[in-house]
């Protein structure tokens, strides 16, 4: 992966003053996927919004790992469900 697409944890953690330890944490709930190279983890750039998304729940609404993994479902479904609707509305607009 390019490196200009890739951004530390330790930068991550560094800026928005989190533990590495709530990254890991996050990886072993299988909500975040990391990259390795040259002995240090990354994540892709792409990711940050998200990652961003979970510092906030989880600091400043005191949410747990397991309700980011619930909350984390529940947006897969709404996007989900957002997808479906709109290829319903593609469809209903041929037929009118």
């Amino acid at each position: 992966m390019d490196e200009q697409n890739i951004i530390s944890i330790t930068t991550i953690c560094t800026r928005y003053k989190v533990p590495v330890n709530f990254i890991n944490s996050l990886r072993e709930y299988e909500l975040l996927e990391t990259i390795e190279k040259e002995g240090e983890e990354f994540i892709p750039i792409s990711h940050l919004h998200w990652v961003e998304k979970m510092i906030r729940l989880h600091y400043e609404l005191e949410i747990n790992l397991e309700g980011l993994d619930a909350i984390n479902n529940l947006l897969k479904q709404v996007l989900k469900l957002q997808e479906q609707n709109q290829e319903l509305k593609d469809k209903l607009n041929l037929y009118e």
